[in-house]
């Protein structure tokens, strides 16, 4: 997916400042951080979203998941507590068509959603 931002930070063509690379997945720093702690962890093979991937690979869904965590730990996240959002679709916010985590946390961050 030539066209897929995520896609071309894990082939290398745009930089990222990567905090964890496992064979399935890759961690790095959001540019546009909402948190003192805001990285992204994307998996290496591209899906839409997180529906699709844990429709198609269970195993690598877990892989993702398991990524999260250790990013939380190595983040020193896990005594206060972190949030992990997946945005799926136009309504849940997703802007960029390749499934990621955001990993948030290191403050407080307020009400879930504020309506």
């Amino acid at each position: 997916m030539n066209d897929c931002l995520f896609c071309r930070i894990v082939a290398g063509d745009i930089p990222a400042t990567v905090v964890r690379e496992t064979d399935t997945t890759l961690a790095f720093r959001d540019i546009n951080p909402k948190a003192e702690v805001h990285v992204l962890v994307v998996t290496k093979e591209h899906y839409v979203d997180v529906a699709t991937l844990a429709q198609a690979d269970r195993e690598l869904a877990g892989e993702l998941l398991e990524t999260v965590a250790v990013v939380a730990e190595t983040e020193g996240l896990l005594a206060d507590g972190f949030r992990t959002i997946f945005n799926t679709g136009e309504y849940g916010g997703q802007e960029v068509d390749h499934v990621h985590a955001h990993v948030l946390g290191g403050e407080p961050l307020g009400p879930m959603v504020c309506k």
